[in-house]
């Protein structure tokens, strides 16, 4: 998701090992039989006869993910937007716009891309690299199927299901753990200083409505789930919540908020209900949604009921 209207033959490592084992011994050993148990698989159009050893990434969404069902290892090359975890091998890369003849200098095994850009799944195809397409979530269903995929196709299966087991639990539990209201929260959610705004149908839409919580944005949507506001539908709407998308990266916080012309008077400036997301986390769509969904929901249960 974009903080404006809407806008983000290979070398493997897999011969030295197998030069390595072959030096004192030709028995596999356990872990290498499990490898070889899950492959060859095919995930979409993607078909892997063994487990990639040289993943280049160009989403930071897929970035966190590898890391976090242990593929991590694996991973050569991230994009300059892969930040996490800090371990992550962030390079100068682009997502944006893809270069399939930098990619291809790292040798990948795998390369994953969020969106076709500049045809590069067919520029990498064309020379023999297999990319798996990993979109922009629209809900938490299409979290969890690509971490799926990406565990399918790394050789971490197990651990995939794992991680999704996980978020399924916490998420249910911080969902189930807030106090009942009856009358629904109102929130204005901030992608930038411009009012550029999110509906209800967007992924981070649908983590705010599992917090039982009500869009001002939904009725001032035409056409586009990423609708430019006004400052006077704001004010008029005077919602409860605040949450700044656009604070880490932009400065905006509940003090800018509340400087705005007419924005000291709204109730969430005055019950200090501003809150400020990491925008990373707040536009990626992999395991930490979970912290993202925590935040929204610990928001609304510190606004007092009735």
């Amino acid at each position: 998701m974009r903080r404006t209207a809407r806008t983000i033959a290979a070398i493997t490592t897999a011969a030295l090992i197998a030069l390595a084992a072959g030096c004192g011994s030709t028995t596999e050993s356990p872990q290498a039989e499990q490898t070889a148990a899950g492959f060859p698989v095919t995930v979409g159009s993607v078909t892997l006869e063994q487990r990639p050893e040289r993943i280049v990434s160009l989403s930071p969404t897929a970035t966190e993910t590898l890391f976090a069902i242990d593929a991590g290892s694996q991973v050569v090359a991230a994009d300059e937007f892969s930040n996490y975890p800090p371990e992550a091998p962030r390079t100068d890369l682009s997502g944006y716009q893809p270069n399939a003849e930098s990619v291809a200098t790292y040798q990948p095994d795998l390369v994953v891309v969020v969106d076709d850009l500049d045809g590069i799944v067919g520029q990498l195809s064309s020379l023999g690299i297999p990319t798996y397409v990993a979109p922009s979530a629209t809900n938490l269903d299409d979290v969890y199927a690509q971490i799926t995929d990406l565990g399918a196709l790394t050789g971490h299966a197990a651990e995939a299901e794992a991680l999704v087991n996980r978020m399924r639990d916490d998420i249910a539990k911080l969902i189930a753990d807030l106090p009942q209201r009856d009358t629904p929260l109102t929130y204005y959610y901030e992608l930038d200083n411009n009012y550029y705004s999110v509906t209800s149908n967007t992924f981070v839409g649908t983590l705010l409505s599992n917090a039982g919580l009500v869009n001002i944005a939904d009725a001032a949507a035409d056409s586009t789930d990423y609708p430019k506001l006004s400052a006077e539908v704001i004010l008029n709407a005077n919602p409860d919540l605040i949450f700044l998308a656009d604070a880490s990266c932009c400065g905006e916080s509940a003090e800018t908020v509340a400087a705005r012309p007419g924005w000291g008077n709204l109730k969430a400036v005055t019950n200090g209900n501003v809150v400020e997301l990491d925008s990373d986390i707040a536009s990626r769509w992999g395991p930490r949604v979970v912290d993202l969904q925590r935040v929204i929901v610990e928001a609304a249960a510190q606004v007092p009921v009735g």
